[in-house]
């Protein structure tokens, strides 16, 4: 195996360029890659390159073009990032205060095991999830102004202040271990079923990750897909040879997740910074269709459509 070595910002300039791309200011674009990393540039060439040599870009691809598909996914993980938040921050506080009524406000209570399912099957699980809670006050407990607050004046943490040290994707495992009468209540607060919010706050989760850590974005796929629901139908999205084509594990699948937990005004407002960013992206990029585009991150034609349907 070739080893990576270490390549100055010329050197970087030179590989691009000998891979077809068009570099004409040549300073401007050492300074991009200085600032941005070439690692992370180059992540995005590859919706630039050529079918038949995947080392070759397109006849006509430039710098700038390859740094606005960058700029683009910057964005876009901006844009859903913030809107996931909104999403966690309910979420939290759904589920602390149903266990709360239901089992009483000091972690001794609210976190004892027989408030969760209580098959056999589940019995690891629940013990696993609530050791990583209890991990995460240990650990975190003393390093949150609310958290010290309530450890000092009153020896417990109440679940509406431990969420708080809580990562969404430990919030996601926590649901799944909840009592089915405790699941179905929350989740009818959203209009579907439990089973449903379940898988979607584990898709969520993984695709805040992607946005907290500034992985690629628009190409991200999740293992796991979203059950078929009235917007594949409604937006009369093509199915392939078993599942809709768009909607299922794409960055669309997010955006119709999002609509079911966003208020319309948020959805609305969210739907208008994605069409601004698409928008800008059309008029920077020209080697490739936007419908390409569109295509490659999983959005149908008519994704906008989405903002209007009930």
């Amino acid at each position: 195996m070739t080893n990576k070595i270490f390549k100055t910002i010329d050197e970087q300039i030179k590989i691009l360029k000998s891979k077809g791309l068009i570099v004409e200011d040549e300073e401007t674009a050492k300074d991009i890659l200085f600032r941005e990393n070439y690692f992370f540039i180059s992540g995005y060439r590859h919706m630039f390159m050529e079918q038949s040599r995947k080392d070759k870009f397109l006849t006509g691809t430039t710098f700038e073009e390859l740094y606005s598909m960058f700029v683009f996914d910057r964005k876009m993980r901006n844009i859903f990032f913030k809107n996931i938040l909104i999403v966690e921050n309910n979420i939290k506080s759904i589920i602390s205060y149903q266990l709360s009524k239901t089992y009483g406000f000091r972690e001794k209570e609210y976190l004892n095991p027989k408030n969760f399912a209580q098959d056999k099957l589940n019995a690891r699980q629940v013990n696993d999830i609530l050791n990583k809670v209890k991990r995460q006050l240990r650990v975190n407990g003393r390093q949150h102004t609310a958290t010290m607050h309530y450890i000092d004046n009153y020896g417990y943490i109440p679940m509406w202040i431990l969420v708080k040290i809580l990562s969404f994707g430990i919030m996601a495992e926590f649901y799944s271990i909840l009592k089915n009468d405790d699941q179905q209540k929350i989740a009818s607060l959203y209009h579907f079923d439990s089973e449903t919010l379940g898988k979607f706050l584990i898709l969520i989760a993984n695709f805040r990750n992607v946005c907290a850590h500034e992985d690629i974005l628009y190409t991200h796929r999740t293992q796991r897909f979203i059950p078929d629901n009235k917007y594949h139908e409604l937006l009369k999205i093509p199915r392939g040879e078993e599942i809709y084509i768009y909607g299922k594990n794409d960055l669309f699948s997010l955006v119709i997740m999002l609509k079911f937990f966003l208020t319309k005004e948020e959805f609305s407002e969210m739907i208008d910074e994605i069409r601004l960013e698409v928008e800008i992206l059309e008029d920077e990029v020209n080697t490739i269709p936007l419908e390409n585009i569109l295509d490659r991150i999983g959005f149908p034609a008519n994704w906008y459509e989405l903002e209007d349907i009930n």
